[in-house]
């Protein structure tokens, strides 16, 4: 096969994933469809990996080292946009959409995956290649229920990547829970008999307004946010009888979303108790904090250099400068272009603003500033040593989780910049597969930083929520 016809194939895979666009959990026809061609292509698959329907994982090879590549394929909800386009044009309003790229991100980890493969049948080597179909990456912690199942535990090491607007190494991200919080009061007349009541809708408000004054007792760098669920009604003559309330708590490491969780119980059961009215509530999900390894990071980090930065043409460009400025308010557009400013210096925005895609590789600094944001890839970092990038997918200052993520989706800029982080990665993972001193040294660094200790943020008797 000529090498035109094999980037083809990783093309047209991912572009069937973000037509699909499968939600957390429900991704059947996207972990089938790369299972399927895994198996076609001498992997042997596993699925169900970890008792989760749509995980699965591909292995080629024998012995070790066995190297992880950690893919993803689930859709957001309501992130629904026509491709391609720098006009907002939601066809089916609700619908699931990529706006976080995951359709190239299990793609080009997939990609890499052959790259090894056929490594290793080119040269004899002795090595294992294991690609992991990871679900629900999107408010699910797939990854977090399979490292608590064991699925990672055989590794040497693992390597990830995640789409975006710039190209380089993702350091550390926010450690995160999920939880939900039910309050059940006691419905009656409001004008009536409103001693009689009991208000469920209350005592979730005075949890909200509780939560907000506890910010300003928390490390800065920590996130509490939340979703009403349900506000017990829409008649305002009946005392609400029932409320829920969804949050996500994140900071920089696990203990600390731990402590800053049981004051946010607290504030819950004080509300309750303000209200006369019973408060449960579930954990549900969670996320550690990623660790990344600095020794693979660097590996990496050289490799993705001698591969290079995607190489866009000027039809790239166009349609960027399309997208960098017809899709930004006026206010927004001002941001965008602060933060550029802040990041490549002011010298620059001018060739920014005619060319806004990102053409080099981010300098390596450890700084120790946390990425805004948390993925489960934390999880596999505390139970094997883990290198993680990025690649730009999409134009300068396009936040993920946007409908102009979601229509960056299937372009050339995505199909160029995910078949760039296969080469890449698949080079990382040679040079560190051919490399006792590399995979020590890892191995030493992870020993370090973790002692060895994962402790799943997720308790035991809580399985995925798969029809949430």
């Amino acid at each position: 096969m000529n090498r035109q016809d094999f980037e083809q194939q990783f093309i047209s895979i991912s572009d069937q994933i973000w037509e699909f666009a499968e939600p957390r959990y429900q991704e059947f026809h996207s972990s089938t469809l790369q299972a399927d061609f895994l198996e076609q292509e001498g992997f042997t698959v596993t699925r169900n990996l970890g008792g989760i329907a749509t995980a699965f994982s591909a292995s080629f090879g024998s012995g070790h080292p066995v190297i992880g590549l950690l893919g993803e394929y689930d859709a957001l909800p309501c992130m629904n946009q026509i491709a391609d386009s720098p006009e907002k044009q939601t066809d089916l309003p609700g619908a699931a959409g990529h706006g976080c790229g995951h359709n190239l991100l299990g793609t080009g980890a997939m990609e890499a995956a052959c790259l090894i493969r056929d490594w290793l049948l080119q040269t004899h080597s002795e090595g294992t290649v294991i690609y992991f179909g990871c679900p629900a990456e999107e408010g699910g912690a797939g990854k977090a229920f399979l490292t608590r199942s064991g699925c990672f535990d055989n590794l040497d090491f693992a390597l990830a990547w995640h789409p975006g607007s710039k190209t380089g190494l993702i350091k550390e991200t926010l450690a995160n829970i999920r939880v939900i919080f039910d309050f059940t009061g006691k419905s009656a007349h409001a004008a009536a008999h409103p001693e009689l009541g009991r208000s469920a809708l209350d005592a979730c408000e005075l949890m909200n307004v509780g939560v907000n004054y506890l910010r300003e007792h928390i490390i800065s760098d920590a996130r509490v946010h939340y979703a009403y669920r349900d506000v017990g009604g829409i008649a305002p003559n009946v005392v609400q009888g029932h409320s829920r309330v969804h949050y996500f708590i994140r900071a920089p490491k696990s203990w600390q979303v731990k402590e800053i969780y049981k004051r946010v119980v607290d504030v819950a059961e004080g509300a309750a108790k303000m209200t006369g009215t019973e408060m449960t509530y579930e954990l549900y999900a969670g996320l550690s904090d990623y660790i990344p390894n600095h020794v693979l990071s660097e590996v990496l980090h050289e490799s993705m250099e001698e591969i290079g930065a995607p190489k866009y043409d000027e039809a790239d460009f166009a349609l960027a400068s399309k997208f960098f400025h017809e899709t930004a308010t006026p206010e927004e557009m001002e941001a965008k272009r602060a933060s550029l400013r802040k990041l490549f210096g002011a010298d620059h925005m001018e060739e920014i603003e005619a060319h806004p895609l990102h053409t080099s590789i981010a300098p390596l600094v450890w700084n120790g500033k946390v990425q805004a944001g948390s993925t489960d890839v934390g999880d596999a970092s505390y139970v094997i040593p883990t290198a993680m990038c990025t690649t730009a997918t999409a134009t300068l200052g396009t936040a993920a989780h946007t409908w102009q993520m979601t229509a960056h989706g299937n372009t050339e800029i995505a199909h160029k910049a995910m078949l760039n982080v296969g080469e890449a990665m698949a080079l990382a993972a040679l040079k560190t597969m051919e490399s006792p001193e590399i995979l020590k040294k890892a191995h030493d660094e992870w020993m370090a930083e973790t002692n060895g200790i994962y402790e799943c943020p997720i308790p035991k008797e809580v399985g995925p929520r798969l029809d949430d």
